[in-house]
C-alpha cells in the first residue's frame, strides 16, 4: 500500500539503531516501552516535549477497571458497549474488561500509588457517566493521570539501556524496499542531543502519540496534541478509521466565547461524587433526558447542555458542587479546585460554568487486537489507535486502561517471535507534501469549530471543506501571510498535520448522515443502524492520483485479525478526475475511482 508523500524537511543527518521505536511517552507509549525492553529488545522512546508533558498527566477522573466487590468485567462491558452505540469491536471490549484488572494490578506493582478507603485499605472506587457500577480507580483525588505518569516515567528513568530522546518531533514512517517498517525521521527541538533531522533505524515502530485535540480552538488536550500519529499513519498508507467521532468532553470551565487552545477539564468524578448540572435559575435540566441524568453517557450529556444552552439563548450551563462543603473538595478535588480558583471562581460558594469542548478521538489508526496495523511492522496504542473498544463514544476511564491493556499486548506479539530483521529505507515514491505556514493554524482551528464541533450539518461540513481544501491549494501554490513558502520546522509541521486530520475528519463526519454517539448531525437527528452500523475506514494513496465523487454500498467486508487488512467490494458509481491534490476523500465506489484519500465502510458485526 502506497502513501501520500513525506513532509517536506531535510534529509536525516545522523541515526540510531533500534528493535522498536515507541513514538509518545503517555501511559500506552511508556507500558509498552517498558514491556519491550524487559524482553532485551533494544527500545527506544521518542517523545515531543518530556516524558511526562503527555496528555496522561492531565487525565483526572481515573482509570476503570472491575476491581470492586460484586463487580465483573461482563458488567463492565456491557456498559462499554452501551456507551459505543452500536460500534463497538465486543472482542476488542472483551479483551479490554478481562484483562484490565491484572494490568491495574500490575501498574501498582510498577509503583503507582492509588487512593484507598484506609491505610492499607481496598481501593476507593468512584463512578463516572456511563457506569453502573463504582469501578474507577483514581490517585491524588482528581490526579490519576499525573500519578500514572509518574511512576512509569520513574520506571522507564531506572530502566537500563532504555534511551529516551525528549523534545523531538516524529516526522515520517521509514519502509524498506518490501514495504515494511524501517524506523522513522524525527526533528529535535534545540533541547536535545542531536540537532536537526535524523532517524532511528527500527524494524518496528509503536505510534503512542495520544490524540488531535488541537485541532479544535478550544480543548481539553495539551498543545503537543496536533495528531502527528494519525498523520503520519495517513501519509505511510495505514488505514484510518472513524476519525468522525471526536468525543467533546461534557464539562470544560468556561472561560468565554473566544477562549481558545487548552481549556480546564472539570472531571466527570465530580458529577460522580454528586455534582448537578443546572441552568442559571438552579433548575436540573438532565432530569428526564436519561435514567443517569448528569451520570448519562457523556455524548447524552454534552448533548442535554447544548440543547438546553440554545433554549435559553446562553452557551454555557453550570456544574452545581456547593452542598459537598470544602472539605470535600480540598481532599477529593485539589487541582479542580485549584484550577478555578486561577480563574476567579470557587465552586465550594458559586456554581461553575461548564460548557464541552473537544476531548478524546474515538477513532484513529486502525489496528488489531495486537496492535497491528495494515503496514507490516507498524503498530499503534492509546488515543491515536482504533482498537474497536470506543465505537462511536468512549466510556468515561477506559482511555487509561485501554493504554495499558493493548500497549501490554504489542509487546507481547513483538516477543512471539518479533518482528523481522528491517531492510535499508528505500526513498518515498510520492513527492513531499507542502507545508502550510504556522499562521494557518489558528483558522483550520477556527474552521473546524464553526463546522464540525459539536453540532454539524451538512452545510456546515461543506463549508469547512471548502476552506480547507482552499488552504491546501494555497500551500501547494502560494506563499504564506509573510509572503515568503512555509520553512520546515516544527510549526509548519504541526500545522500541516492538523490540516490533513481535520480534512480526513470533515469527510468522515459529511459521509456519516445519522446521529450516533459524539458524531451530531443536525440535518440527520436519529440513529440509522440499518444504514450506518458500519465503520468509516480512510486510506490516503498519494498525490498527483486525481479527485472524484462516487456513491456505493458495500456488499461484503471482512477483518484479518492476523494481519489487520480488510477486504471488501463496492458497488456504485464514479467520476475523477487528476488535480494533484489527493483530496478530498470520499467513498470508493470502484477501483477506477480509487483516488486518494479514499473513505470506505465496513458493516459492523
Amino acid at each position: 500500500m502506497t502513501g501520500a508523500g513525506p513532509l517536506t524537511a531535510p534529509e536525516p543527518g545522523w541515526s540510531i539503531e533500534a528493535d522498536v521505536v515507541v513514538v509518545g511517552s503517555g501511559v500506552a507509549g511508556l507500558t509498552a516501552a517498558l514491556r519491550c525492553a524487559a524482553t532485551g529488545a533494544r527500545t527506544v522512546v521518542v517523545t515531543k516535549a518530556r516524558l511526562d508533558d503527555g496528555s496522561t498527566r492531565w487525565a483526572q477522573g481515573g482509570i476503570a477497571a472491575a476491581l470492586g466487590e460484586g463487580d465483573t468485567p461482563e458488567q463492565h462491558c456491557a456498559d462499554t458497549l452501551e456507551a459505543g452505540a452500536g460500534l463497538c469491536d465486543e472482542e476488542a471490549v472483551r479483551t479490554l474488561v478481562t484483562e484490565g484488572p491484572r494490568a491495574v494490578r500490575r501498574l501498582i506493582e510498577a509503583g503507582a500509588r492509588f487512593d484507598t478507603s484506609a491505610p492499607d485499605g481496598p481501593l476507593a472506587l468512584t463512578r463516572e457517566g456511563g457506569h453502573h457500577r463504582n469501578r474507577i480507580a483514581h490517585a491524588g483525588g482528581d490526579a490519576t493521570g499525573a500519578e500514572i505518569s509518574r511512576a512509569l516515567v520513574a520506571a522507564i528513568r531506572g530502566r537500563p539501556g532504555l534511551r529516551t530522546v525528549e523534545n523531538a518531533l516524529v516526522l515520517d514512517l521509514l519502509r524498506d524496499a518490501a514495504g515494511r517498517t524501517a524506523g522513522v525521521t524525527l526533528h529535535v527541538m534545540g533541547e536535545g542531543r542531536h540537532d536537526g533531522v535524523g532517524a532511528v533505524h527500527a524494524p518496528a515502530v509503536v505510534l503512542a502519540t495520544g490524540g488531535m485535540g488541537q485541532v479544535f480552538a478550544a480543548t481539553t488536550n495539551p498543545a503537543v496534541s496536533t495528531g502527528d500519529g494519525v498523520a503520519l499513519a495517513l501519509r505511510a498508507g495505514a488505514e484510518v478509521a472513524d476519525l468522525e467521532f471526536v468525543q467533546f468532553h461534557p464539562t470544560v470551565l468556561y472561560l468565554g466565547p473566544d477562549a481558545e487552545g487548552q481549556q480546564p477539564l472539570i472531571s466527570e468524578a465530580v458529577r460522580g461524587e454528586g455534582a448537578h448540572l443546572v441552568d442559571a435559575d438552579g433548575v436540573r435540566f438532565m432530569e428526564g433526558r436519561h435514567p443517569l441524568a448528569e451520570l448519562a453517557p457523556r455524548d447524552v450529556v454534552a448533548k442535554g447542555i447544548m440543547r438546553h444552552a440554545a433554549a435559553l439563548g446562553t452557551d454555557h450551563m453550570f456544574l452545581d458542587g456547593r452542598h459537598f462543603g470544602p472539605a470535600l473538595w480540598e481532599h477529593r478535588f485539589p487541582t479542580i479546585l485549584a484550577a478555578c480558583r486561577s480563574h476567579g471562581i470557587d465552586p465550594v460558594t458559586t456554581p461553575v460554568p461548564v460548557a464541552p469542548a473537544a476531548h478524546y478521538a474515538s477513532g484513529g489508526v486502525r489496528t488489531d487486537l495486537h496492535g497491528r496495523t495494515t503496514v507490516p511492522g507498524l503498530y499503534a496504542c492509546g488515543e491515536v489507535a482504533c482498537t474497536g473498544v470506543h465505537g462511536a463514544n468512549r466510556l468515561a476511564s477506559n482511555s487509561l486502561l485501554e493504554g495499558l491493556v493493548f500497549a501490554e499486548r504489542i509487546a507481547a506479539a513483538l516477543r512471539r517471535p518479533g518482528p523481522a530483521p528491517a531492510g535499508r529505507p528505500v526513498p518515498w515514491a510520492a513527492g513531499r507534501t507542502p507545508l502550510l505556514p504556522a499562521e494557518a493554524r489558528t483558522e483550520i482551528q477556527r474552521v473546524m469549530t464553526r463546522g464540525a464541533g459539536v453540532l454539524r450539518s451538512d452545510a456546515s461540513l461543506r463549508e469547512a471543506a471548502a476552506r480547507l481544501s482552499a488552504l491546501a491549494g494555497e500551500a501547494a501554490g502560494a506563499p504564506g501571510a509573510s509572503g515568503k513558502p512555509a520553512e520546515p520546522g516544527v510549526e509548519s509541521w504541526e500545522t500541516t498535520n492538523l490540516h490533513l486530520v481535520a480534512r480526513v475528519l470533515v469527510q468522515a463526519a459529511l459521509r456519516r448522515e445519522e446521529t450516533r454517539g459524539c458524531h451530531w448531525r443536525e440535518d440527520h437527528p436519529e440513529r440509522d443502524d440499518d444504514r450506518w452500523r458500519r465503520h468509516l475506514i480512510v486510506t490516503a494513496a498519494g498525490p498527483g492520483a486525481g479527485t472524484g465523487t462516487g456513491t456505493g454500498a458495500p456488499t461484503g467486508t471482512a477483518a484479518d485479525t492476523s494481519t489487520g487488512t480488510s477486504t471488501g467490494t463496492d458497488t456504485g458509481t464514479g467520476t475523477g478526475t487528476g488535480t494533484g491534490t489527493g483530496f478530498p476523500p470520499t467513498v470508493r465506489p470502484t477501483a477506477s475511482t480509487a483516488f486518494p484519500p479514499v473513505v470506505t465502510e465496513e458493516q459492523q458485526q
